[in-house]
């Protein structure tokens, strides 16, 4: 009976794992074009009250391989007039909204990749509404963060001084005056490019960050974070590039556009 029991066990568990195998190379069999498989896994967000949760469950999710580039956003303002530059209304967007382009159609022409760079001077409502017009949104602050965890060699890149390093290294120097293209970036571990090094990049709840854990409605700053004592609780107090994340997201407003901002597209999986 002794045997027959772990047998029953060892077949059980061989059924888990092979239809767990089924459900991920199904999912890699769906993967979107340009975008990557992120597999479920848990983040140890940077900060946290004491009524939130040491550890946040994450849903596998694709995420874009590259930031949204210039030519890409064109194609939304021309199909959407309400989004060119000339007609956003203010509301949505701040006065410096895609000042770096020409025209509302017309990029830089002095610019010889602008074309391939990165889009940025766009505000959280254009971004949010370019997500929705191609049928995806944009990553949540976990997400991001749990995706842009990875090195170029392993998922936990806080573990890994090269790439903590790396990224002090492009946070603490001036953004250039041409950008990149987009996709020049060493790929992570999970493939994705242009992470860090390249530009900011916008998230679903940036305006989160400030909250004091207790609701998601919650509006009362969390005035301990910024105090010289309110990295104490933090989850890794040496992982500085996330303090500077954190502290840029809690500067923002939904309408602003900054020349070094633009945003990359997820999208859940559906069976």
């Amino acid at each position: 009976m002794k045997k027959n029991g772990t047998m029953n066990r060892i077949l059980a568990t061989l059924a888990v794992s092979l239809l767990l195998a089924g459900a991920a190379q199904g999912a890699e069999t769906n993967l979107p074009p340009q975008m990557a498989l992120i597999p479920a896994g848990v983040h140890k967000p940077l900060f946290r009250s004491e009524q939130d949760p040491k550890e946040i469950e994450v849903k596998a999710f694709y995420l874009d391989l590259c930031p949204v580039s210039n030519a890409h956003f064109l194609e939304f303002v021309t199909a959407n007039p309400k989004w060119r530059r000339s007609t956003v209304n203010g509301l949505f967007a701040d006065a410096n909204y895609l000042k770096h382009w020409s025209g509302d159609l017309d990029l830089d022409p002095k610019a010889a990749t602008v074309r391939d760079q990165p889009v940025v001077n766009v505000s959280w409502f254009a971004a949010r509404a370019y997500a929705a017009w191609i049928g995806k949104r944009l990553p949540t602050t976990t997400e991001w963060e749990y995706a842009g965890n990875a090195s170029a060699t392993r998922p936990d890149g806080e573990n890994d001084p090269q790439f903590k390093a790396d990224l002090l290294r492009w946070l603490t120097s001036p953004s250039p005056a041409e950008l990149p293209k987009v996709g020049q970036g060493l790929p992570n571990y999970y493939g994705l490019h242009d992470m860090h090094g390249l530009v900011w990049e916008w998230v679903a709840d940036f305006n989160n960050a400030m909250v004091t854990g207790e609701s998601r409605g919650d509006s009362s700053l969390e005035r301990n974070l910024f105090c010289a004592g309110g990295s104490q609780d933090a989850k890794d107090r040496s992982n500085y590039a996330a303090f500077m994340r954190f502290a840029f997201r809690s500067s923002l407003q939904a309408n602003y556009t900054v020349h070094n901002l633009g945003f990359r597209c997820a999208k859940d999986i559906t069976n």
